[in-house]
């Protein structure tokens, strides 16, 4: 079997799940990571400096792009999309077209396949969006996040000037759960749908009422919503916010028949126990097809929308066909 060499981009939480998840993939093989750190500081994998992907176009079928969406992929995107097949994780969802084209006009000059935006929101829970509101036309859909850390918004965070570290959880509102089980279809603001509960550990001096200020007014992330905003030390943090669950549902309520008689909902619900890990074996899924796409002749970029499911799996058609169809 010819395994798909796979690069990494970033070697964060979520650039180390992806590491481990390419040894679950038997088809998958790591040629290294790419950092701006200094690579002889790593241990246990091959890491190269980020300048040096340039000179390795020939060794790597796919780049796993597992920066911040905040700062890092708005500039990596385009970049590495001009070398090679990419798959991301990209969730600023009000950018999310934007950043589509840059990367677009980028991948169809190079010949590259680049999926975006393909974790589980955006990603699996895009999928599902799209699926119920297909099936059901006459209908609301709605989606609630959590409770979970969200690694977009805590690294969000962390890049405001006077923070050492940081994590945000982001929590459902449970009345707003309960009406749309009903089938109340309710109109719901971002801030009656969600509140985001931040710890923050500042640096020593910092002026904490600036930072305060930055992160409740930091728009797409924490501007529409109810933002609390907690400074605790960083033994606290360790100890009280370690880990990194998260998890979520999508709920379409629907009515078909010819006086909408009948009534039906489709929810479709994840719980992580690891965020990074569960968002890397999606984006390892899509390398999968990215891959397969561009030895078809197939260039530009992609969202998980465009792409079959066919082309995640590792089984071939008629396995498909048969144990799964």
């Amino acid at each position: 079997m010819k395994k798909i060499k796979i690069g990494i981009v970033g070697y964060g939480n979520l650039g180390k799940s992806a590491e481990l998840g390419i040894r679950q993939n038997k088809d998958m093989e790591l040629v290294g990571v790419f950092t701006r750190r200094d690579p002889s500081t790593f241990q246990g994998v091959k890491a190269y400096h980020i300048e040096q992907a340039k000179n390795m176009t020939d060794q790597i079928d796919v780049m796993i792009l597992c920066g911040g969406s905040l700062s890092d992929m708005p500039v990596q995107g385009p970049l590495f999309a001009g070398m090679f097949n990419t798959v991301d994780g990209y969730d600023n969802h009000a950018k999310i077209p934007d950043y589509f084209n840059v990367v677009n006009e980028k991948a169809l000059e190079a010949g590259k396949v680049c999926i975006v935006s393909s974790g589980w929101d955006p990603g699996m829970f895009s999928l599902n969006r799209l699926y119920s509101e297909a099936i059901l036309p006459q209908g609301k859909t709605y989606t609630f996040w959590g409770k979970g850390i969200s690694q977009g918004h805590s690294d969000a965070i962390r890049r405001v000037k006077g923070v050492k570290d940081a994590k945000q959880y982001t929590v459902p509102m449970g009345n707003a759960i309960e009406a749309v089980k009903r089938g109340d279809m309710p109109e719901l603001t971002p801030k009656q749908r969600h509140r985001r509960e931040c710890f923050v550990v500042a640096e020593e001096g910092a002026d904490k009422a600036r930072i305060e200020q930055e992160i409740k007014s930091m728009p797409n992330y924490f501007s529409d919503y109810d933002t609390q905003v907690h400074f605790i030390s960083e033994e606290e943090l360790k100890k009280n916010h370690g880990g990194l669950p998260h998890g979520g549902l999508v709920i379409r309520y629907g009515k078909t028949g010819r006086n909408e008689e009948y009534e039906h909902t489709i929810e479709y619900k994840i719980n992580l126990d690891s965020n990074p890990n569960f968002t890397a074996n999606v984006l390892l899924a899509y390398a999968r097809a990215a891959y397969r796409l561009n030895l078809e002749g197939v260039s530009g970029a992609k969202t998980v929308v465009d792409i079959a499911p066919a082309y995640l799996s590792e089984k071939s058609a008629e396995d498909i066909r048969k144990y799964l169809i």
